[in-house]
């Protein structure tokens, strides 16, 4: 979703993109890579004006048992590392690297307010995201600019958690996930857009930056207010036991964990926002 959106918002400006993919490359536009067998083309990427990186298998896609975990820390950790170690050794490398990662850095953490100068969290996920961001210290020892984008829930239009979420609340059947007291962070697609499209340009800006909207709410507020978006009930709760029987560890680590995340990286820069608040961001993505 992201990638797409990125990419598209670049080419608008002007940007000659060249994409890596994992099958055989299509066009002069696509570049094959196999971070598993380091097979990467070094050579195309001598020049380049910069590099974003996006991979991650998403983490609601399935219960994590020990194989998906392997393959949520594969899918981010070593492809991480291996395009950093690639960068870092160009003749002409480029100026900056922008790296998705998530608030789950902080994980479960209740009513806590959290920054990017807030410690990491304890469990899998935040371990995950840590060792996430530190796959990217080659780029950086460099003298590349790196930036990590931890998104908090991204609300696209028919896409992310949005194509899930939406079609159940139409049919009446959301409703609020265990006690619905956990923060929620969230941001609008367009802003998570704009905020790595500013994290490609401003020079001042590196390290980590939660990429979320200024007002967090609750679980429950959440529910109710895509319930009223969508002009449907929110009734049937779904209680926490039931998470854990159904989704083992990632109930409690994604589903029921309270993350209170601001944008304080992004205030500082002066980043605004075109959906701070939830409503706005629901018309957007609802497509209203």
């Amino acid at each position: 979703m992201l990638g797409s959106a990125i990419g598209e918002a670049l080419r608008r400006r002007g940007a000659t993109l060249l994409r890596l993919v994992r099958r055989e490359a299509r066009d002069p536009g696509e570049l094959h890579w196999s971070p598993a067998a380091g097979e990467l083309e070094a050579g195309r990427l001598e020049g380049l004006g910069a590099a974003v990186h996006l991979s991650g298998a998403s983490v609601i896609s399935r219960r994590w048992t020990a194989r998906f975990k392997r393959e949520m820390t594969e899918s981010r950790v070593e492809t991480t590392r291996f395009l950093s170690e690639t960068l870092a050794k160009l003749e002409q490398p480029p100026p900056v690297l922008v790296t998705a990662s998530a608030i789950g850095f902080y994980g479960d953490r209740g009513d806590e307010i959290l920054d990017e100068d807030s410690a990491p969290g304890g469990g899998f996920f935040p371990e995950l995201c840590a060792a996430w961001e530190a796959a990217a210290r080659p780029a950086e020892d460099a003298g590349i600019r790196v930036v990590h984008l931890r998104f908090g829930m991204v609300l696209g239009r028919n896409s992310g958690a949005m194509a899930r979420l939406a079609p159940l609340f139409r049919l009446g059947l959301g409703g609020r996930l265990g006690s619905g007291r956990q923060w929620m962070s969230w941001v609008s697609e367009t802003d998570a857009v704009s905020a790595a499209l500013l994290a490609l340009s401003n020079v001042d800006i590196s390290g980590p930056v939660n990429v979320v909207a200024p007002e967090p709410v609750t679980n429950a507020a959440f529910t109710r207010e895509l319930g009223r978006a969508v002009h449907r009930p929110t009734l049937l709760p779904a209680p926490a036991f039931a998470l854990r029987l159904a989704f083992g560890e990632m109930a409690d680590e994604a589903l029921l964990a309270s993350t209170r995340a601001v944008p304080k990286g992004l205030t500082q820069a002066g980043f605004a926002f075109a959906h701070p608040t939830l409503p706005e961001a629901f018309a957007a993505s609802l497509g209203k």
